[in-house]
């Protein structure tokens, strides 16, 4: 993991967690962006993701290892002594709310930016059946993930970007696959035990990859007392890489400060 301090005294720690076949280092932006409006950031590249070295690229063996690695994050953030934030986009969106689901985090809210509880794109009846006997026999086998970067976002300097980023990954495992197919079955089936924190939800109106209409789905029956949903209506996959990326973070950001005056942390 990374860690990235506030100009001057902070107000607390915003813990960032990437989507999939991405890394931190597309995060540059966003990162300047928390840091020079006085929050410290903690990010790092999830398993089999960017620079880590511990699994293959494009493969694990369970979801559960996001949540492990994500974990290790938070006990950094609590370092500080700082109210602390979780901002999850698409996967790692997914993984925020499993996280909710499975433990109890010391946090002050969540933001998701276009989370993965639905694909637009899925395999075909017969290759997601097939995918469970493959899954059980070939595990690590991998295959074309069909998403491209111009399905994420309009912005073409980050298409000029990913056009040479070695750590971009295309191919992704049948394990892989399943569990992130389980794991979205999971978000749904267990949200009676998402604990309750203020939550922010942020969806690409224009989203080529991520199904809106689940994402809604799932926010109108979260059993949540404070929650916000917002779409941004033109906008692709990636809100935080978009042309409008600036009123983007404004509006997290103005979510966040509300959530810091609410619990009298500042003033």
């Amino acid at each position: 993991m990374w860690k990235w301090e506030a100009e001057g005294e902070a107000k607390a720690v915003i813990v960032m967690i990437h989507g999939a076949m991405e890394h931190h280092r597309r995060y540059g932006w966003l990162i300047e962006m928390w840091r020079s409006s006085g929050f410290h950031v903690i990010m790092g590249d999830l398993p089999g993701q960017g620079m880590t070295t511990r699994s293959r690229r494009g493969h694990i063996d369970s979801f559960d290892e996001y949540l492990i690695e994500v974990k290790d994050w938070l006990k950094a953030a609590y370092q500080y002594d700082l109210p602390v934030f979780l901002l999850g986009h698409s996967m790692g969106g997914l993984i925020t709310i499993r996280l909710l689901q499975e433990e109890r985090l010391n946090i002050a809210g969540v933001i998701l930016s276009s989370p993965c509880l639905g694909l637009i794109h899925t395999p075909s009846k017969f290759l997601d059946v097939s995918s469970h006997l493959i899954n059980r026999v070939f595990p690590a086998l991998r295959m074309d993930s069909g998403i491209t970067v111009k399905m994420a976002t309009r912005n073409e300097e980050v298409w000029e970007a990913d056009s040479s980023d070695t750590l971009y990954i295309t191919k992704v495992s049948v394990r892989w696959y399943r569990e992130l197919a389980d794991s979205i079955k999971q978000a749904f089936l267990v949200m009676d035990k998402t604990q309750d924190v203020p939550l922010l939800v942020m969806q690409a109106g224009e989203d080529k990859i991520v199904n809106k209409n689940s994402v809604k789905e799932w926010f109108n029956h979260a059993p949540l007392s404070e929650k916000r949903f917002k779409v941004w209506q033109n906008c692709y996959h990636e809100i935080f890489n978009e042309p409008e990326r600036e009123d983007v973070f404004e509006y997290a950001k103005d979510f966040v400060t509300s959530q810091l005056k609410a619990i009298g942390y500042i003033v």
